[in-house]
């Protein structure tokens, strides 16, 4: 095979690489995925979309959703490992792919590990195995004594090699699907929400002929966001510390003007309004209300008081 031929054919194979990769999923597509992360080292579950390998593994948490997770494929909510295996695949397609501790949670490492006051935990939390936050790092209590605390600030994982196995479940178009998908990667929950195009007025300047400026008011669509912001959400320290950032985020994505979060109260209780609600409801309305301070007044004409005798009684007394 001459130089040229070789040229020609290793072009080929690259312009034919190259279709293959623009083909099929792309970075930026939304993708629903069933997956399982295990530890290589002893094949431990210690994530999962499916409900029957977390019974299986032992993993008991009732207010979990296991369902396939919406991702965006290239933005970093998978490792950089599955997100190269997504790009060029098909619904349907399933791979396992093997994290290297580097690139999944880091290598473990022994500076992490810190002898600090037991004074900087909670009472609850002075044993080990326990969960603590100390001075914003979370970490594990490995063992207490006296007044002094060793706590392991790596993270659960760091020096484990992972295996994660994934099935792609669909490519995701619908933007409300989106857009819980997106809020459910951050606060593990999927509120309520819609979007509505609306239209509105808006101011906008323009040049005339002259060259003058002119304000003029034009009808435009809008693309809003509404999020139902139960007390839940609004109590989710995700959501508390990096609204604003989802927010934009949400309204980059999907091409929204506007995001809105609703407080919704359902009347169900609590609070000095639904107090005076429920009082209100039960003395039957205004109309009640207003019958009762009659009756009120008419027993007040009615009774026989005379307030000199009773004046004088008391100063008898």
């Amino acid at each position: 095979m001459s130089e040229n031929e070789a040229d020609a054919e290793t072009e080929a194979e690259a312009a034919e690489e190259s279709e293959q990769t623009q083909s099929g999923i792309q970075e930026g597509d939304f993708v629903r995925i069933d997956y399982n992360v295990r530890t290589v080292s002893d094949d431990r579950v210690v994530d999962t979309t499916r409900k029957d390998v977390a019974e299986e593994a032992g993993i008991d948490d009732d207010e979990y959703d296991f369902s396939p997770r919406i991702i965006v494929v290239g933005e970093g909510h998978v490792f950089p490992g599955v997100d190269d295996a997504l790009i060029g695949s098909e619904v349907g397609d399933e791979g396992t792919v093997e994290i290297d501790a580097e690139d999944g949670f880091g290598e473990y490492d022994q500076e992490e590990v810190r002898t600090v006051s037991s004074s900087k935990l909670d009472e609850e939390n002075r044993r080990p195995g326990s969960q603590v936050q100390i001075d914003g790092e979370q970490g594990y209590v490995e063992r207490v004594i006296g007044g002094r605390a060793r706590v392991d600030f790596n993270h659960p994982l760091a020096g484990e090699d992972l295996e994660y196995e994934y099935e792609i479940v669909d490519v995701v178009d619908d933007d409300e699907e989106k857009a819980a998908g997106l809020l459910g990667m951050y606060l593990q929950m999927e509120p309520d929400l819609r979007i509505e195009t609306e239209t509105v007025e808006e101011e906008v300047t323009v040049e005339d002929e002259d060259g003058e400026e002119t304000t003029e008011t034009e009808e435009v669509e809008q693309r809003t966001l509404y999020i139902e912001a139960t007390q839940q959400m609004q109590m989710n320290q995700q959501w508390m510390f990096q609204k604003s950032q989802v927010a934009q985020e949400l309204m980059d994505r999907l091409d929204l003007d506007r995001v809105v979060v609703e407080e919704v109260f359902d009347g169900s209780g609590g609070g000095m309004m639904g107090g005076m609600g429920g009082m209100m409801g039960g003395m039957g309305g205004a109309e009640e209300l207003e019958e009762e301070l009659e009756d009120i007044e008419g027993d007040l004409e009615d009774a026989d008081v005379d307030a000199e005798e009773i004046v004088d009684e008391l100063d008898e007394e």
